[in-house]
């Protein structure tokens, strides 16, 4: 089984759960941005929820399949064409020889389209994903180019629905403070959540740079580099926080200011140039 990429979209990576437990070795987690929905996907057509799929950024995906295959969309809201009874959080049996494709989004960011038997590209350090920034593992899709498909999976779920919730206007995101919070003026923990900050067109699977309020840092001594994390908020020298995602360095050398919950993430990887994020504190520092 396999299926043939007749347009690719601007960026699709095959993901699955990713590299965990290599940081030592320099190699990050990566994996699905938003891995929730890729869970999700992999289950509706039921598969292991670790088995790789595809994320889709701003749609644009066009395949087809050699035989008959059962597909499942999931993450940004976006209109899915081709096979039977197409939409979003259900199985869909697409035939063989069909076009099966993806539109731009209205709502979110990335879609997670998992097949049956899930993609059966080489592994690489235990993971069939794509890390961008490290550059390992399968590349992006290109026209014409042919994904094989495995074959194993578990019974369908008893569901064959699982509707998912409208993205709202304002994205709210809850966050611990970082381990170096107290390097910033005092307040600015608070300053961090009481305004709301607007993506950037700096916009990746590696991050998401933010404009608003100014992040003012009251220790300029050189920082070593320090383990970095997905959800980490590094705050560069100009004041913009930048939101590390799945392919964010392992380490890194401007200090944290606080750290977006790791459910949380998933949310943030939908994330779109232009949208508000507001930040929710837990356990607030006293003079924070």
């Amino acid at each position: 089984m396999k299926f043939e990429v007749l347009a690719p979209g601007p960026q699709t990576t095959v993901q699955d759960l990713g590299r965990p437990g290599l940081a030592a070795l320099g190699v990050g987690r990566a994996g699905a941005a938003d891995r929730a929905s890729l869970r999700l996907a992999n289950r509706l057509v039921g598969n292991p929820e670790s088995h790789a799929a595809l994320e889709v950024t701003f749609g644009g995906l066009r395949v087809r399949f050699s035989e008959d295959t059962w597909v499942a969309v999931t993450g940004a809201v976006c209109v899915v064409r081709g096979g039977r009874s197409p939409g979003l959080g259900v199985p869909i049996l697409v035939r063989a020889g069909e076009d099966f494709s993806l539109d731009a989004p209205s709502q979110g960011l990335r879609n997670y389209v998992a097949m049956r038997g899930g993609i059966e590209v080489t592994p690489v350090l235990g993971s069939r994903s794509t890390d961008t920034l490290a550059k390992l593992g399968p590349p992006a899709l290109t026209p014409g180019m042919t994904v094989p498909l495995g074959r194993g999976t578990l019974p369908f779920p008893a569901a064959d629905l699982a509707p998912q919730c409208a993205f709202p206007d304002e994205l709210v995101l809850h966050v611990t403070p970082g381990p170096r919070w107290d390097w910033f003026v005092t307040g600015t923990l608070a300053q961090l959540a009481s305004a709301p900050f607007q993506v950037t067109s700096d916009v990746s699977r590696v991050g998401v740079r933010l404009a608003g309020p100014t992040l003012v840092r009251a220790n300029d001594a050189e920082l070593p580099p320090e383990a970095a994390v997905p959800g980490a908020l590094q705050v560069p020298p100009a004041g913009d926080p930048i939101l590390f995602l799945a392919d964010h360095p392992v380490t890194g050398g401007y200090p944290v200011v606080a750290v977006v919950d790791e459910p949380d993430v998933d949310l943030a990887a939908q994330a779109r140039p232009g949208q508000h994020v507001r930040f929710v504190l837990r356990n607030q520092k006293p003079g924070a």
